[in-house]
């Protein structure tokens, strides 16, 4: 018995030791080095690319701002570290970035094989087909024979194959890198289609000087959920990044935005939801190594979910992307978070 107590013990204390060298990592990090290094894409207009003055701007950018000012204070202490396809998860795990924010989408190897950690969906979307109009095409069915710009090291490339082979047909694959190549590649006629995820072929059209003469397919061929990462063995940091996008789709969900957060973070009012994001209620911050004005300073800094998407991607901005299944769940979309409480 006594044998028995000892083991268990050394295995508690080794457990602990353990847990408490994932719980110390990367939010300690950060803190200590006042800046998050956020992977983002090498650009994708409407999600992720420096401006005409270099300064980063877009949704998923919105996001690692956000995050910034949950954790240290200001949206401005971010460093982006751009990346391709194929280099992403390197960069990632070899801890040059704490966050991937990068039009990535979640499957089972990924998270299993490639050892990240998924905070959840942040875009739920689709691969699609970008063709020039005067193709003559108006189905993807119509693409036996066509050669197709492809993104190498992505879910992309996967879905293409699978939908030539199920459909019978051959196709030529153009491979590229980055965007910006395939872009290039496409509008020098290297490719007759552009393939990728539907809203990525949306920003990609939006800087076309015509684009009213390129056209997307209608066949969505695979399910896209796009999400961040974070390294897989850091639980805290995990907490952290995750409760940051909960809390601005939640915001968006009980009417919290830019404009009023602050001053429903003056004092508690009636709403139990608003109160907990907010702070009034609760100490939901401790949990997670933060205060209680973290959420409030991620809303204050970029917005609730839906200001983000409005003001990025949204039907008044060049992408015209609908909402779509990405309206809240009370407005006939499949988005929401789990409960602050």
């Amino acid at each position: 018995m006594k044998l028995f107590k000892t083991l268990a013990v050394s295995a508690a204390v080794a457990l602990a030791s353990t847990s408490g060298v994932a719980n110390a990592g990367t939010l300690e990090d950060v803190k200590a080095r006042g800046e998050l290094n956020c992977v983002v894409t090498t650009g994708v207009p409407g999600f992720a690319a420096p401006d005409d003055s270099g300064r980063w701007a877009g949704f998923d950018v919105d996001f690692c701002r956000a995050t910034a000012a949950a954790v240290l204070g200001s949206p401005d202490k971010v460093k982006f570290v751009p990346t391709t396809g194929k280099t992403r998860f390197t960069v990632l795990n070899s801890g040059e970035g704490d966050l991937l924010y990068r039009n990535t989408t979640i499957t089972m190897s990924r998270d299993a094989d490639l050892k990240l950690t998924f905070l959840g969906v942040n875009y739920y979307d689709g691969q699609g087909f970008m063709v020039p109009k005067a193709l003559g095409v108006t189905s993807a069915k119509q693409l036996d024979g066509a050669s197709v710009c492809i993104q190498t090291g992505t879910t992309t490339e996967l879905n293409l194959a699978d939908y030539f082979r199920a459909n019978n047909m051959k196709y030529e694959p153009v491979t590229i890198e980055t965007n910006e190549e395939g872009q290039t590649n496409y509008l020098a006629g290297r490719c007759d289609v552009y393939t990728t995820d539907a809203s990525g072929l949306a920003a990609t059209r939006s800087t076309f000087e015509h684009p009213n003469a390129h056209i997307i397919l209608p066949e969505i061929i695979s399910k896209e959920p796009l999400g961040p990462a974070v390294r897989q063995g850091d639980d805290q940091w995990a907490d952290v990044t995750r409760w940051v996008l909960n809390a601005l789709i939640s915001a968006e969900e009980v009417g919290l935005t830019q404009a009023n957060v602050k001053q429903h973070a003056a004092k508690a009012g009636s709403n139990p939801d608003i109160n907990r994001i907010v702070g009034t209620e609760g100490d939901f911050g401790a949990m997670i190594g933060l205060d209680k004005q973290w959420a409030v300073r991620a809303i204050s800094a970029v917005g609730n979910y839906g200001e983000i998407f409005e003001r990025n991607i949204g039907v008044n901005t060049s992408l015209g992307l609908a909402r779509g299944l990405n309206a809240q769940w009370t407005n006939g979309g499949i988005l929401y978070s789990p409960p602050i409480r």
